[in-house]
Order: structure tokens, then C-alpha cells, then sequence
């Protein structure tokens, strides 16, 4: 239902995202099967480790996606449902994938176990979070996480990580149905639809699943240690974790609770700066994909700390720009 936070008139249903995780534990295994149709390579020595991680992965998102209907239905607590998202990241950290490696972000390398382990839980922990929050208008969500799963769908496909390149185009492609309905439903006419909680948690769970397994530098079954391994996830991840980021420093800034819900988010500078939905959305990624193309092109050139300043202060210059253009009421 509509109310001041809201930025739709009309009731719209929320439950949208049920049939994410449905179409993927359905469609994956026929989708794998093609690889024997398509004869493409499969590295034996990873079946064991592959498998043990789809087990503890699945098991997260089943967890995770009944949680977030339960919230989209009748609500759940913020303090149960961070519990909730403590108890999935846990469980990508036991079947083995953490961040055991900076490769020079803030002069770190190499991260012990004992540290990579309770580090990647809370990293998992916000980025599902992160997801989660710019859905706030129409198309950003799925639009982002559209743009996430084609991009580490490549990047698995060019380390010849077929099992989790099709699991990222999977994803891609049971998220394209929806965003029609997301973006031009019609909320008069009982078109439109949400994806709730129970599809952004889920999305953002795969997406911090598919950044660790990537980012996590394994000489024995990948290509030699190569910066880019970070500097790709962190530029694809920039815009809803940096923006998250911002946001709480000034709730805390201003003594307000990290968990309680403000207008404040990159969307809602957008649509304060008298973009419709849908030139917000088309903004932030447009933004998100020449941010990411820019620092695949910077990365030969520049230390990945340099890099990681100069977008800040590019995301910085957006919100002065939308601030400048901020349409005030009368």
C-alpha cells in the first residue's frame, strides 16, 4: 500500500519475487544438461568443490527466500531478518569461500582464514542488504542485478567457470519476464508488479555468493593472481554498496537509527531532481556501466586505490549535480 514513503499511488503487489528461486531450482539443472549438448569443457578436479558449494548456496536461498515471503506477507522484524542473514552468509563461509585476498585495496594482499572468514560473512551480509535498498523505484533493482549477472556471467564464462557462468545467466534470464511488468505494468489496471523481499534478498544473496567465489584467488584451479579479480566485483557492486554506505553515515550522522527508512537513497535524489522512474533508473545504470568500463580500461594504468577514490568522487559529483537540480516544494 501507498503511504509518505512510498513513491506509488496505487496499491501494487509485492510479490513478484516468488517465482525467482522456483525458476532457478527448476531451470538450472536443464540448463546444465545443455552443457553436455554444447560439449563444453568441465574441469573434473572441481566437481567435488562445485557441488559441496551449490549444496550450502541452495540451502541459503531456500532459507533466505522463505523468510523474505514471510516478510512480504504478514512482516518480519529488521533485528530477525539481519539473524537471518547472519545464519546464510555463515554457511557460504563453510563450504569453503571467503575473501582470502585484497590484491592491494588499502595495501592488503593476503587475509588469513581467521580474519577472511568473519569479514566475508559481514560483506555478504551487506551487500544482500545493499540490494535490497535500491529497490526503491521502478526497474533500478532488477535493472541492477540484470547488469551484475551478464557481467559475472562473462567473467566466469571467460575463467571457464561454465557450472557458475550458467547460473549467472540462469539468473539473468528469469529476471527478464519481470522487469517488463516492473517497469511499464500499469498499477490502475493491476499489471504492475514488485519483486519484494523475497526476490531482493534472494538477488542480492547470489550476487554476494558469485562476488566472494570470484574475487577469492585460488592458484590451483584459476588464472594467476590478477587485479582485476577485485576490481571488476568492487566496480559492479559500487553504486548500491557505496550508496548504502552513505546513507547510514548520515543517519548516524543525524542520531537516527541505521535500520529506520528515509528518502535519502540515490533513487530518491533522482526523483527529487524531477526524473521520472524511469530516466532514474536508466541514469544510475548508465552510471553503473560506465563505471564499470572506465575502471576496466584504468586498470593497467592506475593503483586499484587510486581507482577506488576517483569513483567516489565521480558518485560524489552525481548527487551535487542531482542536489543542484533538486526541485523544491512551494
Amino acid at each position: 500500500m501507498p503511504n509518505a514513503r512510498k513513491v506509488h499511488a496505487y496499491s501494487v503487489p509485492r510479490l513478484g519475487g516468488l517465482v525467482f528461486v522456483p525458476s532457478i531450482l527448476c531451470t538450472l539443472p536443464l540448463v546444465i544438461a545443455f552443457r553436455f549438448m554444447f560439449n563444453l569443457p568441465l574441469d573434473i578436479s572441481q566437481i567435488d568443490r562445485t557441488v559441496l558449494e551449490s549444496c550450502f548456496l541452495m540451502c541459503g536461498v531456500c532459507f533466505l527466500y522463505l523468510v523474505g515471503a514471510k516478510d512480504d506477507l504478514v512482516g518480519v522484524s529488521y533485528r530477525k531478518k539481519i539473524l537471518a542473514q547472519f545464519l546464510v552468509a555463515v554457511l557460504i563461509s563453510c563450504s569453503g569461500i571467503y575473501i582470502n585476498d585484497l590484491y592491494g585495496l588499502f595495501g592488503i594482499h593476503a587475509i588469513p582464514a581467521w580474519i577472511g572468514i568473519p569479514f566475508t560473512t559481514v560483506l555478504i551480509m551487506y551487500i544482500t542488504n545493499a540490494v535490497n535498498l535500491i529497490d526503491g523505484i521502478d526497474g533500478l533493482a532488477v535493472g541492477e542485478c540484470s547488469l551484475f549477472f551478464l557481467i559475472f556471467g562473462v567473467l566466469f564464462m571467460v575463467h571457464g567457470s561454465y557450472i557458475y557462468s550458467m547460473l549467472s545467466f540462469s539468473l539473468l534470464g528469469c529476471l527478464l519476464p519481470f522487469t517488463y511488468y516492473n517497469i511499464f505494468g500499469s498499477a490502475e489496471k493491476g499489471t504492475k508488479i514488485f519483486m519484494g523481499d523475497s526476490g531482493s534478498l534472494t538477488l542480492g544473496y547470489f550476487l554476494a555468493f558469485l562476488t566472494v567465489k570470484y574475487v577469492m584467488y585460488t592458484p590451483e584451479y584459476y588464472s594467476p593472481y590478477d587485479v582485476s579479480s577485485i576490481i571488476i566485483p568492487l566496480s559492479v557492486l559500487f553504486v548500491p554498496c557505496f550508496d548504502a554506505f552513505r546513507v547510514m553515515l548520515v543517519r548516524a550522522y543525524n542520531h537516527h537509527s541505521l535500520f529506520q527508512a528515509d528518502r535519502n537513497h540515490i533513487h530518491h535524489k533522482c526523483l527529487d531532481a524531477g526524473l521520472t522512474h524511469l530516466q532514474s533508473t536508466c541514469l544510475i545504470l548508465l552510471y553503473s556501466l560506465v563505471l564499470v568500463l572506465l575502471n576496466i580500461c584504468m586498470i593497467d594504468f592506475f593503483n586499484i586505490n587510486i581507482i577506488v577514490i576517483l569513483d567516489i568522487l565521480s558518485f560524489i559529483l552525481l548527487l551535487v549535480w542531482l542536489n543542484i537540480n533538486k526541485i523544491y516544494d512551494k
